[in-house]
């Protein structure tokens, strides 16, 4: 009886939860570990659904750099990478279309789908969702000066097509999308699945942005873990390099996404299962809650 009642409370601490939640967005970035793990993948898209079933919107933004690794290795086509960014030629940028689009895409709509959802998947092509333009990619040179690179179809969203996700929204539908743009001139480019995620959350002026990623959170320099910041406490974090590395632009997409009108952005550890439950249903959370 007790294990009932138990879970009688956990729903209990939901609640507040569910009413303040009910009919707002979610944008998730879904990658890293949570897209590997046979256990966590089944985890995630159940997780997804029960959102859209108990009244909120879901939006899916995926990445699939691991996949896109093993296709160009088949392919025998060599990455280069500048500052983390990889150069994409237009050889790249095929196979990167193709696997994000055409693969992982489909992959994660059929999981959700699987599990009771009606999800869609949309790259920035289908009705120009996501418009681009290229990015160049900014090196430091041993001169102290700073050098602006051309790193082939790499790009920047500069407009969402909010409405397009307004109607499957209001269909009830699941948008899924993969992080490929589309130029002025029909171009592909491929886009950090970060940086859509922010852009697409601060389009939809969404409850919460959440990145799923492979660590715990944000850490001060102790590796103590940061459960909630704010961006000015996050600036003087990167400041005294307590937040170095790849976290750096998943932070800095945070307080972009902030900026352009979203409640409150998470990092979270994508390796807990049931990782998105946790953070939006629960009292303590996991991982790191940034606000403006």
């Amino acid at each position: 009886m007790q294990d009932l009642i138990n879970k009688a409370n956990v729903l209990m601490e939901a609640l507040p939860y569910l009413k303040r939640f009910a009919g707002t967005t979610i944008v998730i970035k879904y990658g890293g570990h949570a897209m590997a793990d046979e256990k966590l993948k089944e985890s995630f898209a159940r997780d997804v659904v029960l959102l859209k079933y108990i009244g909120l919107n879901p939006v899916i933004v995926h990445g699939g750099g691991p996949q896109i690794n093993e296709t160009l290795k088949k392919y025998g086509i060599v990455s280069e990478f500048v500052r983390g960014m990889r150069v994409t030629d237009a050889a790249t940028m095929g196979v990167v279309e193709m696997v994000l689009v055409g693969q992982v895409n489909k992959e994660v709509v059929g999981l959700i789908n699987r599990h009771g959802g009606r999800a869609v998947g949309l790259s920035g092509k289908d009705g120009e969702l996501l418009l681009a333009e290229k990015m160049l990619q900014e090196v430091r040179q041993e001169d102290g000066s700073v050098e602006q690179v051309d790193i082939g179809f790499v790009g920047d969203v500069i407009h969402v097509n909010q409405a397009l996700i307004d109607t499957l929204e209001q269909g009830k539908f699941i948008p899924v999308i993969a992080p490929v743009g589309v130029g002025a001139g029909g171009e592909s480019y491929n886009i950090n699945a970060d940086v859509v995620a922010g852009r697409v959350a601060a389009a939809l002026k969404a409850e919460k942005l959440i990145l799923l990623t492979d660590v715990q959170g944000v850490k001060d320099k102790q590796g103590n873990l940061l459960t909630g910041i704010s961006v000015g406490e996050m600036r003087r974090l990167i400041s005294d390099e307590s937040i170095v590395g790849g976290m750096i632009p998943k932070v800095e997409c945070c307080a972009d996404a902030l900026a352009g009108g979203v409640k409150k952005a998470h990092i979270i550890d994508g390796r807990v299962e049931h990782a998105v439950l946790l953070e939006i249903f629960t009292d303590k959370g996991v991982g790191t809650e940034i606000v403006q």
